[in-house]
């Protein structure tokens, strides 16, 4: 079983270089500042591999980042491009992609390297027991993520993302519509009443040519089917990875601890007119 607790941001074995090299528990600003991998731990796969779940946390509070896969964002051993995002949010993103690695990966790391900014951050990911986590499952109250199907009675999506689950295109200038239908366990503790939908969803970039314009990035879910749309426009041809998040009133990032929500991306394939 997992241990529940809160991960650093900086993790073990961060190294920052450059000018004005920062402290990991540095106040945060509005911009200028870097972007630091969030290794939040891994979890045992049912054919006796692992998954690694990471996240990032973008130090700036307004300025999104534009990072391409490379020297300035790169994975090793084995990458450069281990499915990591290309533009990152500001602040804090919890479980927004996963690498898996083999039965024998034993003592092995990789290492995400992000320079944003003028500023260096390198974060080792490995199977370090204290780092097990439980993202399907909350072993205090067996609270679940949310569950995403992207048409009624469709394939369910839950926890951490693991592939492309969709793939939608349009033709510029045209708009894609995004679809999609949540539920979720209901499950509560009693320092976390809903206030509003049980199960809250958040559209945003993750990899793409050119920038993303949402007409509704958290639309409401349908009380009665949890049915919930909204419509993407795109700068630029090419082909896009948008990530959809789902929360249920645990809150972002389960309140610390790595469950419950669920990240799934889908992919948008845009064509000049």
């Amino acid at each position: 079983m997992g241990v529940r607790f809160l991960l650093t941001l900086a993790c073990v074995g961060v190294l920052s270089a450059g000018p004005a090299a920062q402290l990991p528990l540095e106040p945060l600003k509005d911009s200028g500042q870097g972007v630091t991998a969030a290794y939040e731990g891994w979890f045992r796969n049912p054919d006796g591999t692992f998954t690694l779940l990471i996240g990032y946390m973008n130090r700036n509070q307004k300025q999104a980042l534009d990072i391409p896969i490379g020297p300035n964002n790169h994975i090793d051993p084995g990458g450069p491009d281990q499915g990591q995002p290309t533009h990152f949010l500001p602040r804090r993103q919890w479980g927004v992609f996963t690498i898996n690695v083999p039965a024998n990966f034993g003592e092995r790391t990789v290492a995400w390297t992000l320079v944003a900014n003028g500023k260096t951050t390198v974060v080792p990911m490995g199977l370090n027991p204290v780092y097990e986590v439980e993202p399907f499952k909350d072993a205090a109250n067996n609270n679940t993520p949310p569950v995403l199907r992207f048409e009624q009675g469709g394939s369910p999506f839950q926890g951490p993302p693991r592939r492309i689950v969709a793939t939608l295109g349009t033709t510029l200038p045209q708009p894609v519509t995004l679809t999609l239908y949540a539920t979720d366990d209901g499950i509560v503790t009693p320092d976390r009443r809903p206030t509003q939908s049980p199960v809250s969803v958040v559209w945003s970039l993750f990899r793409g040519p050119g920038a993303v314009t949402f007409d509704d990035a958290r639309p409401a879910l349908d009380k009665a089917t949890g049915k919930a749309t909204t419509t993407a426009t795109f700068s630029a041809p090419g082909e896009y990875v948008l990530r959809v998040q789902a929360n249920d009133v645990s809150g972002e990032g389960g309140g610390g601890f790595q469950c419950c929500w669920t990240n799934v991306h889908v992919k948008v394939v845009v064509k000049e007119r």
